[in-house]
């Protein structure tokens, strides 16, 4: 639903909505587990969460291709190309995180690709992209303010809930 996208605007006010959806999901999964188990599954309540949020991060690679491809630095070849690759990864990782079989490869996996793709979110603060309106007019390097903090929520979320033995 494109109404989705326009309410998570990504500015630094989007990350905050992003992290508001990774703990409200990961929120109601526990008390969900909690009143249908007697129990609160942690590990998949932070499994949900974390689905759900690379989900919504995914379709933000079909829905603004043009202004994703401006994010990577201009040595990289097939941007257009590597948008769709990492929005299926994204979507493929929240997939492999619901399943206890593939969730410490995929946790290992995940937390390689969002140090990898670091690099393009340094790049785009840098030359003020915003990759919404595919425009030079972002909100600059303050972006990494929140962007670099959240990486690393990100990362020991997934280390927590997917590779971490219980």
């Amino acid at each position: 639903d494109v109404t989705l996208f326009v309410y998570f605007r990504c500015t630094q006010h989007c990350i905050m909505k992003i992290l508001l959806l990774l703990f409200t999901v990961f929120l109601l999964s526990a008390t969900i587990s909690r009143v249908a188990t007697g129990s609160w599954n942690v590990v998949l309540a932070g499994n949900i969460g974390m689905c759900a949020m690379l989900f919504l991060t995914a379709f933000g690679h079909f829905y603004y291709p043009k202004g994703m491809e401006m994010m990577m630095p201009g040595f990289i070849p097939f941007k257009k190309e590597l948008v769709f690759i990492t929005g299926i990864i994204e979507l493929l990782a929240g997939i492999g995180l619901l399943f206890p079989q593939y969730r410490y490869l995929t946790g290992i996996l995940l937390i390689i690709f969002f140090i990898m793709i670091l690099p393009a979110n340094i790049h785009a603060a840098v030359n003020h992209i915003d990759f919404q309106k595919a425009t030079t007019d972002g909100s600059g390097v303050s972006y990494l303010w929140f962007r670099l903090p959240m990486q690393v929520l990100l990362i020991a979320w997934v280390w927590f809930f997917s590779i971490r033995r219980w």
